[in-house]
C-alpha cells in the first residue's frame, strides 16, 4: 500500500527548501565578496625594511606599518581592503575594485615624510607639526592648485622663519617630501614629483599657524598630497617583492565567462544524471542544487572573497559531488539485482557506499588543506572553495539525496518497479539463486584488466621515459610566478598582431619575443619580460596601454626572492600531500595500498608536469592549484576500488592463490567500472565546459586538470589496483600463504587425493 503521506512530505520539504534558496540566493550573491580577478584592482606584497638606522622591524613595527596603509586605504574609498601580515617583515594589501590603480600604489607606497628644511638642509619642523587633518588641497592668489597645512603651533613657526630670515642671503625654506641625504633642492626643481615640493623666500617672520605650499601641482597631484600629509608617515620603507593588477575589463569579462561555463556544466550534469539514472537521478539534481546554495550561502557567512579559481572549484565540486550520487546509486543498483526489495537494496547500497565516499572525500580534502597552506591569496581562495565543496557535497549527497530518495522509498511507490531505479526487470535475480554482488555479471566481464598489467606497466615506463626526456630537452615554460619578471596582459576592442603590440612595448623601452596572442577575436594579448618593473613604470604603461587600446592592462611583477619562494613551496606541498595521502591510506586500508595509489598519483603529476612541457604550455600557481586536485582526485577514484577490494577481500575470507588476487581485483574494477567512467564523464563535462566558455585566465589550469583526468582514469584502472596485485602477491609469498603461478601449475596437474 502506497504511503501517501511520504510523497506529501517530500513535496513540502523540496517546496520549503526551494522558496527559501529563491528569496535568498540573489542577495547571497549580491553579499560576497569578489576578489580583484573578478571585478579588477590589485594586490601587492612588501618587505618592510627600516626607515632609519637601528630601527628594529618586530611584530609592533608591522602593526603599525599596517594601521598606517589602513588609514590610507580610506582615503581612496575601497570598501573591502584586505591587509595582512606575512612572516616576519612582510605586509600583502589587496584592493579589489579600486578604480584607480596608479593612484593608489603612490598612495599605499610613499612614505609621505614631510620636512622643513634650510638652505643647508637642516631640518626645522617636520609632519608632526601639522595639525590632525590639517592638509588641506585649495588654490593659491593665481588659482593654481596648493596644498594648505594647518600648524600645532604658531608659535614654533614663528622662531623657524626668525631664524631663515637670518641667514640672509640663503634665505630659503624648503619643503621636503620623503627627503634623501645629499639632496639639493637646486638641482630637483623639475625633477620627479613629490620628492621636492617647493623652495619659498621667508623676508619676513611669520607668527601664524598656517603654510601654503605652491608649486606645479595639478589639483588631483595637491589632493593626493593633502591626503597622504593627513594619513602620516610611514614608519618604515616599503619594498615590493610582488604585485598584480587586473583591470577592470578583464575581472567583469572574466566572471562572465567562467558563470556562464558553469551553467551550462551544471545542466549537462542534471541532464546525464536524469537520463542515466532515472528517479534516483532527479532526486541528485535536486540535492546537487542544495549544495550549490550551501556553498555559496557558507562562503558569504565566512565572509570570504570569491576568485576566478575560486568558482572553478565550485564548478569542479559540482562535478565531484555527483560522484558520491553515482557511488550509492551503483550500489543500490547491485542490490536490486541480487534480488533485494526496493527498500532493502535502498539501506544496503547507502551503508556500502558510506565507507567509500568518506575515504574519498578525505584524501581530497588532505590535498586542498596543504594547497591552503602553501598557497599564495588565490590559491587559498581555490583551496578554500574546494574544502567547502567537498564538506557540502558530502552533507547533501550522503544525508540530503538519502532522506529525501527514502521518503520515496518508504512511501513503497517503487516497490517491485526496479525500472525506476534504471534496473532492467531481466537483470534482478531471484534471492532463491543465492546471488551476491561478487557474482553479478557486469558489461566488463569480458576483460581482464589484471592480465595485461605488464604491458600497461611498459606503455607507463616507456611515456615516463620519454617524459623526462622531453623535460630535459625543452624544459618547462615557467611563468613569472617561479622566475621572477614582468608580465603585461593587454585586452582590446580590436584584434591585435603581435607586431603591433611589439612595437608598443617598444615605445616604452621593452623588448620580448614572448607575445602571445589569444582570445575569440585575438583581443588579447600577453607579455613576459626580464626583470621587475617599477612603480613609476607601470603607471605610465598602464596610461599610455589604455588610452591607446581602450582597456586597462593587467601586470604582474614577481621579484627573484619570492618567485624562489613560490617555487619551493610548490615541491613542499606535493611532497607533504603526497606523505600526508600514505598516511592516510595506510591507516585506512594497508601499507602496499598506499604505495600502489601514490605510484599513480606521482605517474598522473608527471604526465600533466611532461604534457605541458612538450606543447609549451605557461606553467603558473593555477598549474599547481591544478596538479594538487588531480592528485586529490586520482587518490579519490584509486580509494573507491580499493574500497570494493578491501569489501571483496573480506568476502572471500582469505587468499589463498595468486589468482584468488587478481580474480578478487579484476572483479572490484568490473564492479567500479560503470562508476569510474560515470564520474570522470561528469567532472570533465564541468572542465570542457571551462575550457570553452570560460575565461581564457584559467584555460591553462582548464587543461591541466582534463589531462590529470584521463590520466587518473587511466591509472587507477590499469595502474594502482595491478601494482597492488605484484606487491601484494610478493608479501603472501614471503609469508608462505600462496605459492608462485609456475608452481601452482604444477601442483594443479598433479592426481588429487
Amino acid at each position: 500500500m502506497v504511503k501517501r503521506s511520504r510523497i506529501i512530505a517530500f513535496l513540502l520539504v523540496v517546496l520549503l527548501i526551494g522558496s527559501t534558496m529563491g528569496a535568498t540566493t540573489k542577495n547571497i550573491l549580491n553579499n560576497i565578496k569578489l576578489g580583484l580577478d573578478l571585478q579588477g584592482g590589485f594586490e601587492v606584497l612588501y618587505q618592510v625594511k627600516p626607515a632609519k638606522k637601528g630601527q628594529v622591524i618586530d611584530t609592533e613595527a608591522l602593526k603599525s606599518t599596517a594601521e598606517a596603509l589602513d588609514r590610507r586605504i580610506n582615503v581612496l574609498g575601497v570598501s573591502e581592503p584586505s591587509i595582512q601580515i606575512e612572516g616576519k617583515d612582510r605586509i600583502r594589501v589587496q584592493l579589489a575594485g579600486v578604480e584607480d590603480q596608479n593612484e593608489a600604489r603612490k598612495i599605499l607606497s610613499t612614505q609621505a615624510n614631510l620636512t622643513f628644511r634650510d638652505a643647508n638642509d637642516r631640518p626645522m619642523m617636520d609632519g608632526t607639526d601639522l595639525a590632525q587633518n590639517g592638509a588641506k588641497q585649495t588654490f593659491d592668489e593665481n588659482g593654481k592648485p596648493s596644498v594648505s597645512l594647518k600648524l600645532k603651533s604658531a608659535d614654533k613657526f614663528r622662531k623657524v622663519t626668525q631664524e631663515i630670515v637670518n641667514m640672509t642671503p640663503n634665505n630659503f625654506l624648503v619643503i621636503w617630501l620623503d627627503y634623501k641625504k645629499g639632496q639639493s633642492f637646486k638641482n630637483e626643481v623639475g625633477k620627479e614629483k613629490p620628492k621636492y615640493l617647493s623652495a619659498p623666500t621667508v623676508k619676513q617672520v611669520f607668527n601664524q599657524d598656517t603654510v601654503s605650499i605652491v608649486g606645479s601641482f595639478t589639483a588631483k597631484e595637491a589632493q593626493t598630497l593633502a591626503n597622504l600629509l593627513n594619513a602620516g608617515a610611514l614608519p618604515v620603507q616599503l619594498k615590493e617583492i610582488y604585485s598584480t593588477s587586473v583591470g577592470a575589463k578583464f575581472g567583469t569579462q572574466a566572471m562572465h565567462d567562467t558563470v556562464i561555463a558553469g551553467i551550462i556544466g551544471v545542466i549537462l550534469i542534471y541532464a546525464f544524471m536524469i537520463f542515466y539514472y532515472r528517479f534516483p537521478g532527479l532526486i541528485a539534481t535536486i540535492s546537487l542544487s542544495i549544495y550549490i546554495f550551501l556553498v555559496l550561502l557558507i562562503f558569504d557567512w565566512m565572509n570570504g572573497v570569491l576568485t576566478l579559481p575560486g568558482i572553478a572549484a565550485i564548478i569542479l565540486g559540482i562535478g565531484m559531488a555527483v560522484d558520491a550520487n553515482i557511488i550509492t546509486y551503483e550500489r543500490i543498483k547491485e542490490e536490486i539485482k541480487v534480488g533485494k526489495s526496493i527498500k532493502s537494496a535502498f539501506i544496503a547500497g547507502e551503508k556500502n557506499a558510506f565507507t567509500s565516499i568518506l575515504d574519498s572525500n578525505l584524501t581530497t580534502i588532505l590535498t586542498a588543506s596543504v594547497l591552503f597552506f602553501y598557497g599564495t591569496s588565490s590559491v587559498k581562495g581555490f583551496a578554500t572553495m574546494l574544502i567547502l565543496s567537498v564538506a557540502m557535497s558530502f552533507l547533501t549527497a550522503v544525508y540530503g539525496s538519502r532522506f529525501l530518495l527514502g521518503l520515496w522509498v518508504n512511501s513503497r511507490l517503487f516497490d517491485k518497479r526496479p525500472g525506476w531505479f534504471g534496473v532492467k526487470e531481466s537483470e534482478v535475480h531471484t534471492l532463491s539463486e543465492h546471488f551476491d554482488t561478487l557474482d553479478l555479471p557486469t558489461r566488463f566481464d569480458h576483460v581482464d584488466f589484471v592480465k595485461k598489467r605488464k604491458l600497461f606497466f611498459g606503455i607507463s615506463g616507456t611515456l615516463i621515459v620519454l617524459g623526462l626526456i622531453m623535460l630535459l630537452i625543452f624544459r618547462l615554460n615557467l611563468a613569472i610566478d617561479f622566475t621572477s619578471g614582468t608580465r603585461v596582459e593587454v585586452q582590446s576592442k580590436t584584434p591585435l598582431t603581435t607586431e603591433n603590440l611589439k612595437s608598443a612595448f617598444e615605445r616604452h623601452h621593452m623588448k620580448t619575443d614572448d607575445i602571445v596572442i589569444s582570445g575569440k577575436n585575438n583581443n588579447i594579448g600577453a607579455a613576459r619580460f626580464i626583470g621587475v618593473l617599477k612603480k613609476n613604470e607601470i603607471a605610465q604603461l598602464k596610461s599610455d596601454f589604455t588610452k591607446k587600446f581602450g582597456v586597462e592592462p593587467s601586470v604582474s611583477t614577481v621579484s627573484p626572492t619570492v618567485g624562489k619562494e613560490l617555487a619551493k613551496n610548490a615541491v613542499m606541498s606535493l611532497l607533504i600531500a603526497s606523505i600526508g595521502i600514505i598516511i592516510f591510506v595506510s591507516f585506512r586500508f594497508e601499507m602496499y595500498m598506499a604505495l600502489a595509489a601514490i605510484a599513480a598519483m606521482l605517474h598522473d603529476a608527471f604526465f600533466m608536469v611532461a604534457f605541458f612541457s612538450v606543447t609549451r604550455l605557461e606553467v603558473d600557481l593555477n598549474f599547481i592549484a591544478a596538479v594538487l586536485t588531480i592528485v586529490g582526485y586520482s587518490i579519490h577514484d584509486t580509494i573507491v576500488t580499493f574500497d570494493r577490494i578491501r569489501e571483496n577481500m573480506h568476502k572471500k575470507k582469505r587468499l589463498k592463490t595468486f589468482q584468488d588476487i587478481v580474480d578478487i581485483v579484476n572483479t572490484s574494477i568490473r564492479q567500479t567500472m560503470t562508476r569510474s567512467l560515470n564520474t570522470v564523464l561528469t567532472v570533465l563535462v564541468t572542465v570542457v565546459a571551462l575550457m570553452i566558455f570560460g575565461s581564457h585566465a584559467i584555460n591553462n589550469f582548464s587543461i591541466a586538470l582534463l589531462v590529470g583526468l584521463l590520466v587518473g582514469v587511466y591509472s587507477s584502472v590499469f595502474i594502482a589496483s595491478s601494482l597492488w596485485v605484484v606487491l601484494k602477491a610478493r608479501e603472501l609469498k614471503k609469508k608462505g600463504v600462496i605459492k608462485t603461478e609456475k608452481r601452482k601449475k604444477v601442483y594443479s596437474d598433479q592426481p588429487q587425493v
